[in-house]
């Protein structure tokens, strides 16, 4: 890496660290029950709580988006903490006792942080092979970045469709602004440096989940028991670095792309591996649909909501997992014959409203996660309260589950309150994005409706459409999750043949049916959005993305689990029962190396095998391919503040149209179609403006190009190679008498409209 890549990816770090230190008092009460005390979680929460609040404080129009505001909300805590700390005698004393107490920590706090560190590194180092913001959708999410940098209140404005607000879920867009604006970075690094904090997010968060997973198997505190520390680190790997069963397609002659073919179809070919292997197949192998996984979205960097949301996701869990743990602790006292028994536990209460409150922040980041981690607070609020009241202890079978229900009201009540605190909370938390946001699904699709249902077409929110009947084959779900079920499936069978089940089995079990209900789901429905043959992708695409990183967490786990038990007990087994344990461990090295391969091929296809260095600025690679409007970009980001309405050139999704409103954040009067219909549910609301943008260059009206300019508020209007490109007949005379130049390079002009 080179010295001024490095210099910036250190100073991104210790803004992090910062806050980390800042957050961590918060932090380490909330987990005081994880052997880690929960150390890597302080970033998230930091982090999300600095964003939230310049989100309510801007879309309140209390305070302004800049660096002051932003000192203001980190100068909260601290005054928080001393009137904690002061409230009761002896401040000096209080305070030399909390940091005793972590400088119990330090060894593990210091692990984490370096591993951090390291993975933060490791990504940016990647990335700098191959940084370009440009391709795929990297323009709406870098659009997003820049207007949001560029807003002085909140909701931001939709860079494609001024004078409209984003509709769409920006959240962990906003969390980038912050950052950027935070550290003064410019965002044509940060983008990338947020890629990396988002992996390495992932990866110490996993690793901490699947060591405290470990360690409450044990009963005890330890971090760093060998199985504890291999647990930890299964979970990383899979979660952040693993693949898939389809890497098995490696050794075999290729398929064509879109087009899978069974394996027993398909000719071994040893001497294609690995350049043969096409690594996006493993994301696209089921017809119609998208299925990926985190170390895709790291390989091809689209910085969407599903990414930004992993860290989010995994602060839920960990949360929901430190709640579990303390519904089994003797202090909390629930009351039971009351709906108000919660009022008698202000530990447990202060989870729900915090579970709450993230369910929130994960709605406006990527809605589905919200719906999906609501589900599971449910289920562990069940399964907690159900133990809580078993006379059989943790041999929680279904019919004593039932019973439970049966005989105590209370427990229903119990439930109910929970359930309630923890919607409630969401409830109040996301108003402040709901008020603005409009949401673009039309309906439930179902899958295979019967031809009388079809004729209906329509029943409340449930779509039935004809010729919608897709159905994943079994043998291609076998590929895609086979890995997971063959360790999920040798689970249930080591616990049916235990005499005891653990806490931390439960709440694994509880994820292992989460994770299988949301690959089930798109097999019966789907969200209806504008994409005809695509129909179920994007509702695949959202659930089984979760399913993955859930079931990648209960995976290291139960690997060292089951493996662990074995070898404590190796010796009592019969001869013919090892040689199968023996047998059982080495195909679980074989599929474990088989996943771990997947990184290997998808980087060095993505990243040109690591040969070019080209440094972790995504916009250099305009100096190259489009000179000009590099330029012009670098002119307007340093001389235009606020968000002016701009004129360029209109096209297609996925195109270099746009350009120049993504990578400023001023916005156009049109930007990438299809997208925009996507937004706001209707293709009529963007289309008319293709037309007007036509004749906003091609008109040589001047009273028709006026009352244009006029009707979309442009204040400015780019004239470059895109815009030539797109109007042959363009006439650029009329802008002279409209307006005046203000920047002219290379061919590249941008006028003023005065009149």
């Amino acid at each position: 890496m080179s010295g001024n890549d490095l210099s910036i990816v250190l100073t991104w770090w210790l803004w992090i660290l910062g806050i980390t230190a800042l957050f961590l008092p918060f932090t380490t009460h909330i987990f005081r029950t994880f052997s880690d005390r929960g150390y890597i979680f302080a970033k998230t929460i930091g982090i999300i709580f600095i964003s939230y609040a310049m989100f309510l404080f801007g879309t309140l129009h209390i305070l302004q988006f800049d660096r002051i505001t932003l000192f203001v909300i980190l100068s909260l805590p601290l005054v928080f903490y001393f009137w904690i700390l002061t409230r009761k005698k002896g401040f000096k004393k209080n305070l030399f006792s909390y940091i005793n107490e972590l400088l119990r920590y330090k060894r593990i706090f210091f692990v984490e942080e370096m591993l951090f560190l390291f993975a933060l590194l490791f990504l940016s180092y990647i990335r700098a092979f191959a940084p370009d913001i440009h391709g795929l959708e990297k323009y709406m999410d870098y659009g997003f970045m820049n207007s949001i940098g560029r807003a002085t209140y909140f909701p931001p404005k939709d860079m494609w469709l001024p004078p409209e607000s984003i509709n769409y879920y920006y959240f962990g867009h906003l969390v980038t602004a912050v950052l950027t604006k935070l550290s003064s970075i410019p965002a044509s690094y940060t983008y990338n440096l947020m890629l990396a904090t988002v992996f390495g997010l992932c990866v110490v968060s996993s690793f901490s989940l699947g060591g405290n997973l470990f360690s409450y198997f044990k009963g005890d505190k330890t971090f760093f028991s060998k199985r504890g520390i291999a647990t930890a680190i299964l979970a990383a790997l899979l979660l952040s670095l693993g693949g898939n069963l389809h890497t098995l397609y490696t050794t075999f002659k290729p398929y064509e792309n879109e087009k899978p073919v069974p394996p027993w179809q398909l000719e071994f070919s040893p001497v294609t591996f690995p350049n043969a292997y096409w690594y996006p197949n493993a994301t696209r192998f089921i017809h119609n649909t998208i299925h990926e996984f985190p170390i895709y979205s790291w390989t091809v960097s689209d910085l969407h909501g599903h990414v930004l949301d992993i860290p989010f996701v995994l602060l839920t869990l960990g949360v929901l997992l430190a709640l579990f743990q303390l519904s089994h602790s003797p202090k909390p006292k629930v009351g039971h014959s009351s709906y108000f028994g919660l009022l008698k536990s202000p530990a447990l209460m202060s989870f729900y409203v915090l579970t709450g409150f993230l369910l929130a922040i994960m709605y406006m980041t990527n809605a589905w996660d919200g719906i999906i981690y609501f589900l599971l607070s449910i289920f562990v609020i069940l399964t907690a309260h159900a133990h809580n009241l078993s006379r059989k202890g943790l041999l929680l079978s279904p019919h004593n589950f039932l019973q439970i229900i049966k005989n105590n009201t209370g427990y229903m009540k119990t439930i109910f309150s929970a359930v309630l605190l923890v919607g409630g909370s969401y409830f109040l938390f996301v108003q402040p994005f709901n008020y603005f946001f409009k949401p673009f699904v039309s309906g439930v699709g179902v899958l295979c409706a019967p031809d009388f249902l079809t004729k209906i077409g329509k029943f409340g929110p449930l779509l039935f459409e004809a010729n919608h009947c897709q159905h994943s084959p079994l043998w291609q779900l076998l590929i895609l999750y086979g890995f997971f079920y063959f360790f999920v499936c040798s689970f249930l069978i080591f616990l049916f043949k235990c005499t005891r089940v653990k806490k931390s089995d439960y709440f694994v079990l509880i994820l292992i049916f989460l994770a299988s209900l949301l690959i089930l789901i798109p097999e019966f429905i789907y969200a209806k959005d504008i994409y005809p043959a695509h129909y179920r992708a994007n509702t695949m695409f959202k659930l089984v993305f979760q399913s993955f990183m859930l079931l990648s967490i209960c995976s290291g786990y139960i690997i060292v689990r089951i493996l662990g038990s074995v070898k404590e007990n190796f010796q009592k087994f019969t001869t013919t029962i090892k040689v199968l344990l023996l047998l059982y461990g080495g195909v679980s090295l074989l599929l474990v190396f088989s996943v771990m391969t997947y990184p290997y091929m998808a980087i060095n296809s993505y990243y040109g095998e690591l040969k070019n260095y080209i440094g972790i600025d995504g916009t250099r690679y305009l100096k190259t391919s489009r000179p000009s409007d590099y330029l012009l970009i670098s002119w307007l980001n340093a001389h235009i503040q606020g968000q002016p309405v701009i004129l360029e050139a209109q096209g297609d999704s996925y195109t270099d149209y746009s350009r120049i409103s993504s990578n400023t954040g001023i916005p156009t009067v049109l930007g990438w179609t299809v997208h925009e219909w996507l937004w706001r549910g209707s293709y009529d609301i963007p289309s008319p403006r293709i037309g007007d943008i036509s004749l906003l260059y091609e008109s040589n009206d001047l009273q028709i190009t006026h009352d244009l300019l006029k009707k979309y508020k442009v204040e400015y209007v780019v004239i470059g190679d895109l815009e030539r490109e797109k109007y042959p007949n363009l006439y650029e005379k009329k802008f002279s008498v409209l307006g005046s130049i203000v920047y002219e390079r290379d061919g590249a002009r941008l006028y003023r409209i005065t009149q």
